[in-house]
């Protein structure tokens, strides 16, 4: 009967002296860093795709904010103007039996 040797786990791998193993190291860590590259890429992409969606939000929260602005300023403006008829022109509200309406619709 021959006698059968058993095979270590680097044998078995076909990895017999320190060279190919250094190559077989080497290749390994070149694997890591290119799957390591393409995760950092993904993570990139997806990070900006992000920061355009916030961009665009934060665009429409401004135009919203301009409007608001715009709004309020129109609110002062009507207590401005009945102030300043008042003060400067000597203007008032007429009684209520004074104020006539008007139908403007012809038939």
């Amino acid at each position: 009967m021959p006698v059968s040797k058993e095979l270590s786990v680097l044998e078995w791998a076909g990895i017999r002296n320190r060279a190919t193993f250094a190559l077989f190291i080497a290749l390994t860590l070149v694997l890591v860093a290119g799957l390591s590259v393409v995760a950092t890429t993904h993570e990139n992409r997806f990070a900006f795709n992000e920061l355009q969606v916030l961009r665009h939000e934060a665009n429409g929260l401004e135009v919203e904010w301009g409007q608001l602005l715009i709004e309020q300023s129109t609110f002062g403006v009507e207590g401005r103007i009945e102030q300043k008829a008042f003060e400067q022109l000597q203007m008032e509200v007429p009684d209520i039996a004074k104020i006539v309406m008007v139908n403007h619709e012809q038939r």
